[in-house]
This record gives C-alpha cells, structure tokens and sequence, in this order.
C-alpha cells in the first residue's frame, strides 16, 4: 500500500476497496480485471483508490494478507477442544462446514485458484503457508488421538491437505449446484480415510484397553452388560466381573487428566462421559477425590 489508512473513514474505504476487488476478480479474472472496474464497484474515485494502492497487483497482494487472517482464524477455532473432542462425525462435519464456510468469500474464492493458475504474482503466500496447512492438520489429528506417531500424522496430514486442494480447486471452478456436489464426497472421501486413524471406535478401544481388572489386574476386559444403570465388565483372564466404577485405577492418566480439565471448563458430566467414553461417576468420583487432595 502507498500508505495506511489512519482515520476510520479511510479504513473503511480501504475495506470497501478490497471487498469490491475480490468480487470483481472473482467474476472477471485477475487478468481482465482493471483497478476502474474495482473503483466503479466500490462506488469511490479512482483518485482515491490510487491513494492506497498504485495498481491491481498490490490490491491483490492486500487480498493475500487478508486471506491469510481468514485462513488462521478458522485454524484457531478448529482446534478448541470442544471441536477436537466431537464425536467422530460431527467433528469431519464441523471441518467440512468452516471451511466451506471460508470459501464462500470471494477473497479467499479468488485467492485460492489464482495461486494454482498464477502462482507468479503472489507476494505473501507460498509453499510454506501449505506446510502451515499441513502442520495445523497433524496436531489436530495427534490431539485427537495422542497414540498416534508424529511422523504418522504428518503423513495423514500431508494426504488429507494435498487431496482436499485438489478438490477443492476443482469444487470452486464449478456451478453452484455441482460445487456442493463435490463438497459432499470431499466429507465422505475425508471421513473414510480418517475413521481408522481417529474414529469413535478407535478411540473408545483405546480407553478400554488401558483398564485392568481390580482382581488379577488382567487387561483382557469386555463389557459385560448393565446392573443399576452401570456398566460391567468382565475379566477373561480371571472370569470375575466387576462394575465400571471399580475400574478407576485403570484408566490412563492422560484419560483422566482429559476428562478433569473438560469438567474445569465446564463441561457436564454427562457429556464428558460421551466425548470420552469414561463413565460419569467415574468421573464424579476422580473430581471429588482431586478436591478433596486439594
């Protein structure tokens, strides 16, 4: 930019400008785009555009940035806690949605394809903000499931990130009907490479396989139906059965570190015990037992 906007009248000019660029670029091409055309859509002088910007190339490398701070936001609010800990389809679905959400902008529409059609005239964006992509993915899925490897989920990241740009190119090059189209079996394509890796069920075995028997301390446990509305389980190395809550002891600290924190931020006890798997009285008694160490 030839100078920064101080007053707020010039700031939201400034954004008027931009917002009327990105709509014009998206319908006309970058190439075909002029900075009269971006001014006509802004309703202000050109004189005054060229106050801010001396071409359409800096327009759109101002477009860059704001992309980018759009981008980071998403980021940021995919990986609260309460996203990470959905169950596993609402959790593929909320990542659908945010940035189905992002690419109905048309600053981040426009962004997006010209850096795979005209990567030549980016300034702020390269293969590294890709990495970004692929570094945000892999903490999200190793979050998600810390038995995962590092090196594991960077692989899954780098599989999931290059397979959804892919796509999604090609969702933002179509009509309407046909983008939604695609943006279905996106889900679904990323739902099925995801499930074995951060799915419910892998989770869920996960929590039971680092229970132990109160008897003989064996780790071969299976559900063993209700009684009283609580789980039990059974001992296949010794055969006793015994109730949810005499498990305690079994779980990892990392679970019960977990389902402590979600009860600091006020989740309930019964939906802690459907994000984790972890009984809510088991959960009840761990948080009295921590007060009362208090």
């Amino acid at each position: 930019m030839r100078r920064q906007p101080k007053q707020k009248r010039s700031q939201q000019r400034v954004e008027r400008i931009l917002d009327a660029a990105a709509e014009v670029f998206d319908e006309m091409g970058y190439e075909a785009t002029t900075t009269h055309a971006i001014a006509a859509r802004a309703d202000t002088a050109i004189g005054s555009l060229y106050q801010f910007f001396p071409d359409k190339l800096a327009i759109f490398h101002a477009l860059e940035l704001r992309h980018v701070e759009r981008v980071h936001a998403v980021w940021a609010k995919l990986s609260q806690p309460e996203i990470i800990q959905l169950p596993f389809e609402p959790f593929i679905r909320t990542l659908g949605a945010a940035f189905q959400q992002l690419f109905k902008q048309p600053t981040c529409r426009i962004v997006f394809v010209q850096y795979f059609t005209s990567r030549a005239i980016f300034q702020n964006i390269d293969d590294s903000f890709t990495e970004e992509a692929i570094d945000f993915m892999a903490k999200l899925l190793q979050e998600r499931n810390p038995a995962l490897s590092t090196e594991h989920c960077h692989l899954l990241a780098q599989v999931c990130t290059h397979a959804y740009n892919t796509l999604l190119l090609l969702a933002l090059r179509s009509d309407e009907t046909h983008r939604q189209e695609i943006f279905e079996q996106m889900e679904a394509l990323l739902s099925a490479y995801l499930r074995p890796h951060v799915g419910d069920k892998v989770l869920h075995n996960k929590v039971m396989k680092v229970m132990k028997c109160p008897h003989c301390e064996g780790e071969r446990i299976s559900k063993n139906g209700h009684r009283h509305g609580k789980q039990r389980y059974i001992c296949k190395d010794c055969g006793k059965q015994f109730p949810e809550a005499y498990s305690l002891q079994g779980y990892a600290d990392e679970v019960k570190q977990q389902c402590l924190e979600l009860y600091r931020d006020g989740v309930s006890f019964r939906e802690i015990e459907r994000k984790t798997g972890v009984s809510h009285n088991t959960v009840i008694h761990w948080v009295k037992h921590t007060h009362t160490n208090c």
